[in-house]
């Protein structure tokens, strides 16, 4: 290899990925873990963008089942994903790396708005920039986010960091005999009802020309791998 595959991705990692081996909350050597694997595939000449999901402190769909308007919950969960942004850019700063924050929603004593153009200037300068607050709007799963913000961005790809190694035609954890794809095209995933992500995120990937990689950023490195093209993993493409 004589550099990555990719010069500008959106990784999406999961909320639920950040509580550790808790229930929920914030597990800081697993957000720090994570934080390093991003500095270093940031140093293989990537700019990285990322978008998390807010699932260890507040999941919309959960919260709107309990009485609460569907708008309501999913605006809780969207105020989620800005936490962890914060926990995660903090993490990367205290290891010496420049990040920024960026969110869908006015919050100046927070963080800045996203616009492209703000996303466009902190990759160039070498920060990760860490997209917080969805889309802005309800009903729209954070997977949904990461396809949208790489298109606007002019990313070429999006890595979808899941616990297990790509897409599965059952889940491995349940069915011994499923198979894992190496390659599936995104109608094939619409089709196929795969829960690694959802629909309306594969759709908008097709209609874009993105690729999604999927991939298990349970093992230490392998953003880095899947960048350098020699991570194990699912491309969702064409």
């Amino acid at each position: 290899m004589t550099g990555p595959v990719y010069r500008r991705v959106v990784i999406k990692l999961s909320g639920e990925y950040f509580a550790g081996p808790n229930a929920s909350g914030f597990d800081q050597s697993t957000i720090d873990r994570v934080a390093g694997d991003l500095i270093a595939a940031r140093e293989l000449g990537v700019e990285i963008a990322v978008v998390v999901g807010g699932g260890n402190l507040v999941r919309g769909v959960e919260v709107s089942s309990r009485g609460m308007s569907r708008p309501a919950g999913d605006t809780m969960g969207m105020l989620a994903t800005v936490m962890n942004c914060l926990a995660l850019e903090a993490a990367i700063e205290r290891k010496g790396t420049p990040a920024r924050t960026l969110t869908a929603h006015v919050m100046p004593q927070v963080s800045e708005l996203f616009t492209r153009s703000a996303a466009h200037k902190y990759l160039a300068e070498g920060r990760i920039v860490l997209l917080g607050g969805g889309t802005g709007n309800p009903f729209f799963t954070t997977d949904t986010t990461a396809v949208l913000r790489a298109a606007e961005i002019g990313a070429q790809a999006v890595l979808k960091a899941t616990n297990v190694d790509g897409v599965y035609s059952a889940d491995p954890k349940k069915d011994p005999s499923a198979k894992r794809f190496d390659r599936l095209t995104h109608s094939e995933a619409i089709g196929g009802g795969y829960k690694v992500m959802d629909a309306t995120a594969f759709a908008l990937a097709r209609e874009t020309s993105l690729p999604i990689i999927v991939f298990s950023i349970a093992e230490p490195g392998s953003i880095g791998a899947i960048l350098s093209g020699t991570g194990r993993g699912t491309i969702v493409a064409g």
